[in-house]
């Protein structure tokens, strides 16, 4: 069991940065792949970014390549995912999750955050 909380969220401008955090409780994180995905009002959850359970493979969506970046940092049981260059589209609710192996997609996901907030205005 796995339980996911992310923090970080909030109002920026555009071009403005933002660090999301996502603190894992048990001990099972550093076996995990995680993953960042996001969804805006009246669409589909996104993907955003993964990483490997030793953290030496990322992969990103093409949306946001080059802006954002994800972490991990394994002795504190927390993911992270540094944006960059945050533009109005990047406006949508972030949710962190869990999964055995890296994956762009949702359904390979076992574990979820409650999502956090991020607003970017123009």
């Amino acid at each position: 069991q796995v339980q996911l909380v992310e923090s970080g969220g909030g109002l920026v401008q555009a071009g403005g940065s933002l660090r999301l955090s996502c603190a894992a409780s048990g001990r099972t994180f550093s076996s995990a792949a995680m993953g960042w995905f996001r969804q805006a009002p009246g669409k589909e959850r996104e993907f955003v970014a993964t990483i490997s359970r030793s953290g030496d493979t990322t992969y990103y969506a093409d949306s946001v390549k080059g802006r954002f970046t994800i972490s991990r940092d394994d002795a504190k049981n927390t993911v992270y995912l540094q944006m960059h260059s945050l533009k109005p589209e990047d406006t949508a609710v972030y949710y962190c999750a869990a999964a055995t192996i890296p994956t762009i997609v949702v359904e390979g996901y076992t574990y979820w955050g409650q999502g956090t907030q991020v607003t970017v205005s123009s």
